[in-house]
């Protein structure tokens, strides 16, 4: 098997795990707050809030997180120890998060305060290493397609198998703490293990990033903000996140409350994820024969369309089920986009401002990931309380007027924020493949890329 493929292989695995403990935490700990530990309206305005605070406060330590990775020199490179040590605490983390110590009212909150900034801090560190690892596996943008859309389909697959298992496998283990805490500890294994497959697998092509020096904080802002396609991509990431995460966050919600059927989302989600993963595995090819620009504004068409006939569907799977497939493949594909447009933005900053800097980069992803996490859980948790949903005991006493704010903030505010996300892409962003090679050719030509 040649290098890259093994690389191909081993750096997608190992996203498998890590997604599905991050389904396990942004899209059910709300629903394990509202509907397995039942926090009043009055404990729900407080985690909501906090929710929403920590996940902003956090966001900015990511890019200090990033310096802290660039600057790594050890043994096995700069990458891999951040996502050992940030994948064994933040599973330690992931497993106290859905223990139920008996606290209630402040003293939960105060302890979910604590439990969860460490929890953000380590997945962050983990995070952002492991994505910040594509450039430097290397510089041709085909086999950049290639192994991000195969990281995509992996973290994809671990996603829907946590959509899809973890409600099943909660409800059959009695749907209460113990049943959750269990969850918790079994996902965090399966993390650990396909962890591994990157972290032993993986080889980096040190030619590639072999004159990085080190970056102090004072230049990490230059890093971050002289370089103008990280900042147009960052922006375009964060109203495309806020959108995707709200819609995905309300799928439970909308299932039990609106449709009437629980077990449908299961059903739903199993769709939607075979959809996904196909036109994820479909990418590379699309490639060869439409520009990423052509794929985008494609892709953002189904989503358009996709949300316009899930909002006007009726209580039915048929056009609920034909819309959510438009939606998902479209986010699937303007996914992957998203990681090209980072991962493309190294060289050009590189180009630019004369500085390789990966983790820097990247550390915009989980910056973007949180806030939009941040945006998004506020928009959820107000409208559930608002929608009359969390104190409802049943899905008869959530009125008309409620299951209508739900359908509006999960399908209408997403709408426009990932248009919008498109319009300053289409507007701003200029990294098409003939400016990449250029930038490549003259790094070349500088001497920037070490001697393999």
């Amino acid at each position: 098997m040649t290098n890259s493929r093994r690389n191909r292989y081993a750096f997608g695995l190992g996203t498998i795990g890590r997604d599905m403990l991050y389904s396990l935490v942004s899209m059910y700990f709300m629903y394990y707050l509202t509907d397995v530990l039942n926090l009043p309206d009055s404990t729900m305005w407080y985690m909501t809030a906090a929710l929403t605070v920590l996940r902003i406060f956090d966001a900015v330590n990511d890019p200090i997180m990033g310096v802290l990775v660039d600057n790594t020199r050890s043994r096995w490179g700069k990458f891999k120890p951040w996502i050992a040590i940030g994948g064994v605490i933040g599973g330690i983390l992931t497993v106290l998060l859905f223990t139920d110590f008996g606290l209630r009212g402040l003293g939960y909150v105060i302890s979910f305060i604590v439990i969860y900034l460490s929890w953000d801090l380590a997945y962050g560190a983990n995070d952002i290493a492991y994505w910040s690892m594509l450039p430097s596996l290397t510089i041709d943008q085909k086999e950049r397609e290639k192994t991000g859309s195969f990281a995509r389909i992996c973290a994809n697959a671990g996603m829907y198998v946590a959509v899809i298992g973890i409600p099943g496998v909660g409800k059959v283990l009695g749907d209460d703490t113990r049943a959750w805490f269990i969850v918790a500890v079994s996902v965090v294994v399966l993390s650990l293990l396909f962890l591994c497959f990157t972290l032993f697998g993986v080889r980096e092509d040190r030619s590639i990033s072999g004159k990085t020096e080190t970056t102090s904080l004072k230049e990490m802002f230059k890093v971050l903000f002289k370089n103008d396609q990280l900042m147009y991509t960052a922006i375009s990431m964060a109203l495309f996140m806020i959108g995707y995460v709200t819609t995905t966050s309300f799928g439970i919600y909308f299932f039990k409350y609106a449709f009437k059927n629980e077990g449908m989302y299961l059903v739903f989600a199993g769709i939607l994820g075979v959809s996904q993963l196909a036109a994820l595995s479909v990418f590379p090819l699309l490639t060869k024969k439409y520009s990423r620009k052509h794929l985008y504004a494609f892709s953002t068409i189904l989503v358009v369309v996709g949300y316009i006939i899930f909002f006007f569907s009726p209580m039915n799977m048929i056009p609920i089920g034909i819309s959510g497939i438009l939606l998902f493949i479209g986010e699937a594909f303007i996914q992957v986009l998203m990681l090209m447009f980072l991962a493309d933005t190294v060289e050009y900053g590189q180009w630019k401002l004369g500085r390789r800097n990966e983790s820097i980069t990247f550390s915009v992803q989980p910056f973007i990931n949180k806030i939009g996490g941040a945006i998004s859980s506020g928009i959820v948790g107000a409208t559930l309380i608002i929608s009359g949903i969390n104190a409802a005991q049943t899905p008869d006493d959530v009125t008309d007027t409620g299951l209508l704010i739900m359908k509006l903030s999960m399908l209408i505010l997403p709408l426009f924020f990932i248009t919008a996300g498109y319009l300053v892409y289409r507007a701003k962003f200029k990294i098409d493949k003939e400016l990449f090679d250029k930038i490549v050719s003259e790094l070349k030509d500088r001497g920037d890329f070490a001697n393999e």
